[in-house]
Protein backbone atom coordinates (compact mmCIF):
# COMPACT_ATOMS: atom_id res chain seq x y z
CA UNK A 1 0.00 0.00 0.00
CA UNK A 2 0.92 3.85 -0.57
CA UNK A 3 1.77 6.18 1.49
CA UNK A 4 1.19 9.97 1.51
CA UNK A 5 2.94 11.53 4.66
CA UNK A 6 2.91 14.99 6.64
CA UNK A 7 5.73 13.95 9.24
CA UNK A 8 5.54 17.21 11.48
CA UNK A 9 2.96 19.24 11.59
CA UNK A 10 3.42 21.91 14.21
CA UNK A 11 0.62 23.92 16.26
CA UNK A 12 0.17 25.78 19.76
CA UNK A 13 -2.81 25.20 21.34
CA UNK A 14 -4.64 24.64 25.02
CA UNK A 15 -5.05 20.52 24.96
CA UNK A 16 -4.40 18.88 28.53
CA UNK A 17 -6.15 18.12 32.04
CA UNK A 18 -4.55 20.85 34.27
CA UNK A 19 -6.50 24.25 34.86
CA UNK A 20 -2.81 26.11 33.24
CA UNK A 21 -2.86 23.71 30.39
CA UNK A 22 -6.48 25.23 29.51
CA UNK A 23 -5.19 28.58 29.06
CA UNK A 24 -1.29 28.73 28.55
CA UNK A 25 -0.94 27.29 24.63
CA UNK A 26 2.06 24.99 24.89
CA UNK A 27 3.52 23.28 21.67
CA UNK A 28 2.54 20.05 20.01
CA UNK A 29 4.01 18.06 16.81
CA UNK A 30 1.08 16.12 14.51
CA UNK A 31 2.22 13.12 12.39
CA UNK A 32 0.55 11.68 9.87
CA UNK A 33 0.37 8.59 7.26
CA UNK A 34 -2.05 8.19 5.22
CA UNK A 35 -2.47 4.59 3.13
CA UNK A 36 -4.22 4.51 0.17
CA UNK A 37 -3.76 2.88 -3.59
CA UNK A 38 -1.49 6.30 -5.73
CA UNK A 39 -1.27 4.34 -9.06
CA UNK A 40 -4.04 6.50 -10.76
CA UNK A 41 -2.45 9.64 -9.71
CA UNK A 42 0.57 8.32 -10.82
CA UNK A 43 -0.27 8.30 -13.72
CA UNK A 44 -2.99 11.13 -14.50
CA UNK A 45 -1.46 13.52 -12.52
CA UNK A 46 -4.18 15.16 -11.15
CA UNK A 47 -4.78 16.33 -7.66
CA UNK A 48 -8.12 15.15 -8.06
CA UNK A 49 -6.89 11.47 -8.48
CA UNK A 50 -5.38 12.09 -4.93
CA UNK A 51 -5.25 13.38 -1.36
CA UNK A 52 -4.92 17.31 -1.13
CA UNK A 53 -2.92 16.87 1.60
CA UNK A 54 -2.53 20.98 1.68
CA UNK A 55 -6.05 21.28 2.53
CA UNK A 56 -5.81 18.15 4.78
CA UNK A 57 -3.31 20.04 6.54
CA UNK A 58 -5.38 23.10 6.74
CA UNK A 59 -7.95 21.39 8.28
CA UNK A 60 -6.13 19.19 10.43
CA UNK A 61 -4.18 22.11 11.87
CA UNK A 62 -7.67 24.15 12.35
CA UNK A 63 -8.84 20.84 14.55
CA UNK A 64 -6.06 20.96 16.75
CA UNK A 65 -5.75 24.29 17.79
CA UNK A 66 -9.62 25.69 17.88
CA UNK A 67 -10.35 22.41 20.39
CA UNK A 68 -9.08 21.88 23.94
CA UNK A 69 -9.05 18.18 24.92
CA UNK A 70 -8.12 16.18 27.94
CA UNK A 71 -5.94 13.69 26.25
CA UNK A 72 -3.76 13.58 23.55
CA UNK A 73 -5.53 10.18 22.51
CA UNK A 74 -8.85 12.38 22.05
CA UNK A 75 -7.22 14.90 19.75
CA UNK A 76 -5.04 11.78 18.22
CA UNK A 77 -8.87 10.02 17.32
CA UNK A 78 -10.67 12.98 15.96
CA UNK A 79 -7.80 13.72 13.83
CA UNK A 80 -8.00 10.24 12.38
CA UNK A 81 -11.97 10.74 11.62
CA UNK A 82 -10.97 13.87 9.91
CA UNK A 83 -8.09 11.83 8.14
CA UNK A 84 -10.53 8.90 6.67
CA UNK A 85 -13.17 11.50 5.88
CA UNK A 86 -10.58 11.46 2.66
CA UNK A 87 -12.06 8.92 0.28
CA UNK A 88 -9.13 7.18 -0.71
CA UNK A 89 -7.28 6.80 2.37
CA UNK A 90 -7.88 3.02 3.88
CA UNK A 91 -5.78 3.41 6.85
CA UNK A 92 -4.59 6.04 9.03
CA UNK A 93 -1.31 6.39 11.74
CA UNK A 94 -1.77 9.50 14.09
CA UNK A 95 1.35 10.53 16.00
CA UNK A 96 0.36 13.49 18.34
CA UNK A 97 3.31 14.78 20.31
CA UNK A 98 3.13 17.39 23.73
CA UNK A 99 7.03 18.54 23.24
CA UNK A 100 6.96 20.88 26.79
CA UNK A 101 4.51 18.03 28.91
CA UNK A 102 5.29 19.23 33.24
CA UNK A 103 5.41 16.84 35.49
CA UNK A 104 6.56 17.72 38.89
CA UNK A 105 8.44 20.90 38.04
CA UNK A 106 10.23 18.61 35.21
CA UNK A 107 9.53 19.38 31.54
CA UNK A 108 9.74 16.20 29.07
CA UNK A 109 8.27 15.20 25.88
CA UNK A 110 5.13 12.22 25.17
CA UNK A 111 3.59 11.14 22.25
CA UNK A 112 0.49 9.20 21.62
CA UNK A 113 0.15 6.93 18.25
CA UNK A 114 -2.95 5.23 17.39
CA UNK A 115 -3.69 3.34 13.87
CA UNK A 116 -7.44 3.55 12.96
CA UNK A 117 -8.76 1.86 9.57
CA UNK A 118 -12.01 3.00 7.39
CA UNK A 119 -13.18 -0.15 8.76
CA UNK A 120 -12.98 1.24 12.51
CA UNK A 121 -15.13 4.42 11.89
CA UNK A 122 -18.29 3.78 13.63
Amino acid sequence: MDKIILPEISITACHGCNPEEKVTPQPFRIGITMFLDLSKPGQTDHLSDTVDYGSLYLRIKSLAEKNSYNLLETLAKRISDLVLEEPLVERTIVKVEKTKAQAGGESFSSQVEIERSRGDMA
